[in-house]
């Protein structure tokens, strides 16, 4: 699958692509995307690193595998229970480790209902980020809990409401505005090619987080594809 992504991309340019595939299969991705530009990234890790934490898995366990890790996806708070005080943790170790630290934040579709989307990704972005004074790699990654798996996905006026008028200030105020305009901010809920270039047109969407389109090596290279359009970065 790997070799069929790198195959159908290409070399990126102008661009950052990243494969996130389980555990198991670091060390067979990273070694089939050597030499393509296509970088390799975790979906998880703990954030202690070491001790007995039998079936977990360590930041430097990662870092001869990966630059990436992706922290504090909604699936992970949902169902395992992680707070943003968890997700600090894993944010601060992932930097100490040398890894670059994809933070998701999204609220729930009751949350959007009751008119609190903005006030619960502005937690979680500082208490993910809560006492860290410099995050190095920082991606940030806005993930509609009520569009992640249902085919339903945020309009991409949603999407920039949140992106640049929630997450960009946020991002301003803790890190200060040289840094936090570096900061990529990702966009991940139901993408697919079909939907892919009216959100990567947005001012505040420097990408995607891609889920289920990704198991698909054509239709993943052509995201890339339609976002570098967008973009205009071919």
């Amino acid at each position: 699958m790997a070799s069929q992504v790198a195959g159908n991309v290409g070399v990126p340019e102008g661009i950052e692509v990243v494969l996130c595939p389980p555990f198991i299969s670091l060390s067979a991705v990273a070694q089939a995307l050597q030499g393509t530009g296509i970088e390799v990234g975790a979906q998880n890790m703990h954030f202690e690193e070491r001790g007995a934490f039998t079936g977990e898995v360590a930041p430097g366990m990662l870092s001869s595998l990966c630059s990436f890790v992706i922290l504090g996806h909604s699936e992970r708070r949902a169902l395992f229970g992680e707070s943003d005080d968890m997700v600090n943790r894993k944010v601060g170790s992932a930097v100490a480790a040398g890894l670059r630290p994809i933070l998701c934040v999204g609220e729930t579709l009751t949350e959007r209902e009751e008119g609190r989307a903005s006030q619960v990704i502005s937690e979680q972005l500082r208490g993910g980020l809560t006492g860290l004074q410099s995050v190095p790699g920082l991606v940030v990654a806005y993930e509609p809990v009520w569009a992640i798996g249902t085919g339903q996905a945020a309009t991409p006026e949603i999407a920039e409401e949140i992106m640049g008028g929630v997450i960009s200030p946020v991002l301003q105020e803790l890190l200060g505005t040289p840094v936090s305009q570096e900061v990529p901010l990702l966009y991940g809920g139901s993408v697919n090619p079909g939907n892919i270039a009216s959100f990567a047109a947005q001012d505040s969407v420097s990408g995607a987080l891609v889920g289920g389109a990704s198991l698909d090596a054509s239709q993943f290279a052509e995201i890339v594809r339609l976002t570098v359009g967008a973009k205009d970065l071919g």
